[in-house]
């Protein structure tokens, strides 16, 4: 089953009054109460306010779609991350802004971020410590950003490799029959098996080894995918969450992960390993 959040379970937050951004319950003293009446000064009117802990969620659609929103998409992710992966959470308040549609994103993030971002999907902003999304593209790319504070909080040294494998994994996610988020096959398939015919796609051992710059602008165009696919050829074996755990113990003795992985896989031959990858890739579908 696809991931949809309009299909789970909503979580209980509390609506201010009519006319008002929606402030979340126990603001008082609270940080979160103080964060939410700080934003309520100046957000656009139309906006509303949600709080999601460790997010603050910002949407100018309905009331009760912000909140739907708050509690289907970012509340489910949350959940089902934590009891996978994440053992701390983001120690700041990260506001999750939400636009109804193209023109909502780019006239607000150049009005409210003086931003003119170069994806049509979203993007994290540091310097406002927020993510920014144009929602009407679908909750994958909100479900990506939202796993990278949480690596950042509970393992900071994690490297691109991992952090982007992990978030590109739940861009198309669904839970099993024991409630555990998954990830299933999306659009990066494609690529990645086209890559693959032409012998395009690095090793193992490279691909590790790349630091932040080599993995965001040297990506010959696959490092995003065998990232992802190597994450979700690991989560099919049940591998995926033993790794993300050994190594956050071993980084300092293996800060690439690379040894970490091939004794997960129970791999010494790693070039073998990547033949019968590819392979197994090669016969994955995905029907979008």
């Amino acid at each position: 089953m696809r991931f949809n959040p309009m299909l789970l379970p909503a979580l209980f937050c509390l609506a201010c009054q009519p006319g008002k951004p929606a402030a979340a319950a126990g603001q008082g003293s609270d940080r979160f109460g103080e964060h939410v009446e700080a934003l309520e000064k100046t957000v656009p009117e139309g906006f509303h306010i949600v709080v999601r802990k460790p997010f603050v969620v910002i949407g100018d659609e309905p009331e009760a779609t912000v909140r739907r929103r708050a509690a289907r998409t970012v509340g489910w992710a949350v959940d089902r991350l934590k009891d996978a992966f994440f053992g701390k959470e983001p120690a700041e308040i990260i506001d999750i802004w939400l636009f109804k549609d193209k023109p909502s994103y780019r006239k607000h993030t150049r009005e409210i971020f003086d931003d003119d971002p170069d994806t049509p999907f979203g993007y994290y902003s540091e310097t406002h410590n927020a993510l920014i999304m144009n929602i009407a593209t679908g909750g994958g790319t909100l479900v990506h950003e939202i796993v990278h504070p949480f690596v950042a909080a509970d393992f900071p040294a994690c490297p691109s490799w991992l952090n982007e494998g992990l978030g590109s994994l739940y861009e198309q996610c669904s839970e099993d029959d024991e409630g555990r988020i998954v990830g299933l096959t999306n659009w990066r398939l494609e690529g990645l098996q086209e890559a693959i015919r032409w012998g395009q796609v690095p090793s193992f051992e490279w691909l590790t080894s790349t630091s932040e710059r080599q993995f965001y602008n040297e990506d010959p165009g696959t490092n995003y995918a065998q990232s992802r696919y190597l994450c979700y050829y690991l989560q099919e074996q049940g591998l995926l969450r033993k790794l993300y755990r050994e190594f956050k113990e071993n980084q300092r003795e293996d800060p690439t992960g690379y040894e970490t992985l091939k004794q997960v896989l129970g791999e010494k031959d790693m070039d073998a390993f990547k033949e019968r990858w590819e392979a197994w890739v090669l016969k994955l579908r995905f029907r979008g």
